[in-house]
């Protein structure tokens, strides 16, 4: 670091751009793909130490390194299948020709726009034998972060890892022995966790504090989600291996200096806005804005209302605005978090008095000294509101308190994406049915199917939370759902029903008629199961327009029953609100869902859950139980990794028959180098033709750096 950088970064208003500053980060995080060339580089530099007469044990990482081995896995089991896969590396596939081969290929769900989600999520095995749920809830080991899925059961995990160990045993030696001779390097084993999970909940610091100093923790790595702990107060980002390597040998990333965009949220959300609601809402501003290329950083008074799922989501998210990261800085919430999860509470106090000095923490009572951005945006959160999309296509999008409004306009409109051409002296029809010894009548916007259904965006646990909390209310209301509406919840996975289970939510969805039918795609596909006669023959004489409502992803005309011809997309609490209102055509604000015991009106107002009810609970049900379950993975540790033989020898044996791990020729040419010691460097270098001071690859030099470092010298390739 130079006097010049410095200055550049102090004079940041006034500099043109692409002026590059060194940035040095605190620790680095390594996927298994990226990590073998760097470790094996590292080895490498023991060889040429040693052949150059120097101590080999000088050589380690310059800063914390973490290698998580995620990358590894591939399904090859599916139950008690098994697809026979070439095993690449000739190794013993642990007598896995002994099992049955795989039949039929098993059906898996992609994340979409996930790329780190390598399509494994399967869709929904457990819970198909019930006297075996609530074990496999507990022992299900690996999670789909985004979709909260069970890759698979825990017999197919067992025998994908005991495959994955066979398949890649040379490799995990290689791991193995990396993290028993370099100091700093912490190898995270297979069947943990992917990278950004870990990362996020145990292997992030904050603060770190090292020999009596406190700095920041900052993380630059291999894995696209690194940015995820910018919602933790954590500078973290992407890089090239290369340049993760360079960290790792104690030179900076070389940045050009960015603007800082300040994102300045203000306002209160609407109250029956969602958590997905809000981080769409502003995903979709700041891809608007353009902050391609930036650094975000959120303030203002609005940031205190996002959960830190929330956070974590929106920074985890900044391909889709194309910004280098998103930072929240570290705040109450942040702090109640990190105790939640485990974290000391006197390191706890020691943090917060430290970011406090260096005004690195975020106060919403304290606004003095604001910090100043390169341009500063505002979102107000009243702006986002809370909208379903429908009858018939998912991008017609209806704002909530336009629903009703909407829906009669969509009566009086010819046929057509959005019409059904009724009549406007039909638009008032009501039809009678008697179900299970009562009458009821229906009319257009009379809602016959409810499902919430756990998929792409409404696996955010925070929505399913909310409709549980929203049925425990209006069960205590004394509200309930009509008999002949068919009510239905598919969980995407058995996480889902455990923390509907464990928050104690589960049993007032079940009150409603919101039972759990499965764990699949269900009503989103289709699969519903057939309305009553009653319901039909109703339907067919009053021609009524007679609406479905879910939280999936699909809603044309027809897709859940063909005599249903509305249908509307909704979060989940939105869901349950429109089945217990059952119907459409309704204005939440001033109409009532029902009335209690006593006959008093219960509006939607009533019942709705806040969003600091819906955070807490998602921090003692959700995020807590993930965040222990994972510690105690990792703390536990893998039988299989515990007792892979690995060597501990100071200079790795290569295996000269290995095709995989090699020791590079990088250093081949060193054995006729010119060593110079430092004390004669100054004058030597004038007197030598600048041919001399070359390097192959970029690589090399950073390579040639430490080595320096580790033997006192200047090394000259003769050439």
């Amino acid at each position: 670091m130079k006097k010049e950088d410095v200055m550049n970064i102090l004079d940041w208003k006034t500099k043109q751009s692409n002026v590059e500053v060194p940035f040095f980060p605190a620790r680095v995080l390594l996927q298994d793909f990226t990590g073998i060339p760097a470790m094996v580089d590292f080895a490498a530099m023991r060889e040429a130490v040693k052949t150059l007469g120097g101590d080999p044990k000088k050589v380690h990482p310059a800063c914390p390194t973490d290698l998580t081995v995620d990358h590894s896995l591939q399904i090859d089991f599916n139950k008690c299948a098994i697809q026979n896969a070439p095993n690449p590396g000739g190794g013993d596939l642990q007598k896995a020709g002994k099992l049955s081969p795989l039949r039929v290929q098993p059906k898996k769900l992609l994340c979409r726009g996930q790329t780190t989600c390598r399509g494994s999520c399967d869709s929904g095995e457990l819970g198909r034998n019930s006297g075996k749920f609530s074990s496999q809830i507990e022992n299900t080991p690996i999670l789909c972060p985004f979709h909260l899925q069970p890759v698979p059961e825990p017999e197919t995990v067992l025998k994908n890892q005991e495959v994955e160990f066979g398949r890649n045993r040379e490799r995990l030696q290689f791991f193995k022995w990396s993290s028993r001779v370099f100091k700093n390097v912490a190898v995270i084993p297979p069947g943990t966790g992917m990278a950004h999970q870990v990362n996020l909940e145990y292997l992030s610091r904050v603060v770190f504090e090292e020999k009596d100093f406190l700095f920041p923790d900052s993380v630059v790595g291999t894995d696209s989600h690194i940015t995820m702990v910018n919602g933790v107060g954590i500078l973290g980002w992407g890089v090239g291996g290369i340049e993760t390597e360079a960290v790792m040998l104690g030179l900076p990333v070389s940045l050009t200096l960015p603007e800082v965009v300040g994102c300045e949220l203000t306002g209160s959300s609407n109250p029956f806005v969602t958590s997905i609601d809000v981080v769409l809402g502003i995903t979709k501003h700041l891809r608007q804005v353009g902050v391609a290329g930036k650094f975000v950083e959120f303030f203002g008074s609005g940031v205190s209302q996002l959960s830190i799922v929330d956070r974590t989501t929106i920074a985890n998210m900044c391909p889709e605005y194309g910004a280098i990261l998103s930072f929240f800085p570290v705040d109450n919430v942040t702090l109640k978090h990190l105790e939640h999860t485990g974290f000391d509470k006197a390191k706890l106090k020691s943090m917060e008095t430290y970011l406090k000095a260096v005004k690195l923490f975020r106060n919403d009572q304290n606004n003095s000294g604001e910090p100043e951005y390169s341009q500063v945006i505002q979102i107000n959160l009243n702006s986002i509101v809370p909208s379903v999309s429908g009858p018939k296509r998912p991008q017609d999008r209806v704002a909530v308190t336009d629903m009703k409004s909407d829906f009669q306009a969509c009566l009086n409109e010819k046929v057509g994406f959005k019409g059904f051409q009724i009549a406007a002296e039909k638009q008032n029809d009501v039809v009678s049915i008697h179900y299970e010894g009562s009458e009821y009548k229906l009319a257009h916007g009379s809602v016959v199917i409810a499902a919430v259904i756990s998929c792409t965006n409404n696996c955010n646990p925070s929505v399913m939370l909310a409709a549980g909390l929203l049925a425990k209310k209006a069960v205590e209301a004394g509200l309930r759902v009509k008999p002949y509406i068919r009510t239905s919840l598919s969980p995407g996975s058995g996480m889902v029903t455990h923390y509907l289970s464990s928050s104690g939510v589960l049993p007032y969805l079940s009150k409603l008629g919101f039972e759990i039918v499965g764990y699949g795609c269900s009503t989103c596909v289709g699969n519903t199961a057939p309305l009553s006669e009653a319901v039909l023959n109703a339907v067919k004489q009053g021609d009524l327009v007679t609406c479905g409502v879910l939280s999936g992803s699909k809603n044309f005309e027809g897709r859940l029953c063909d005599c249903v011809r509305a249908n509307y997309l909704a979060s989940p609490p939105l869901v349950v609100a429109y089945a217990i209102a059952g119907t459409v055509n309704i204005d939440f604000q001033t109409e009532p869902l029902g009335t209690d015991s006593t006959g008093k009106n219960i509006y939607l107002h009533d019942i709705w859950p806040s969003r600091e009810e819906v955070h807490q609970i998602e921090e003692e049900h959700v995020v807590l139980s993930m965040f222990k379950a994972l510690k105690e993975k990792i703390e536990m540790g893998n039988k299989r990794w515990s007792s892979l033989e690995a060597p501990d020898s100071v200079l790795f044996p290569w295996d000269l028959k290995s095709t995989y791990i090699r020791c590079p020729s990088f250093f081949d040419k060193l054995v006729s180098t010119v060593l110079l010691p430092k004390s004669q460097l100054h004058s030597s270098l004038l007197k030598m033709p600048m041919s001399y001071c070359i390097w192959e690859t970029l690589s090399q030099q950073i390579i040639y750096h430490l080595l320096e470092a580790s033997l006192g010298a200047v090394l000259l390739l003769s050439i």
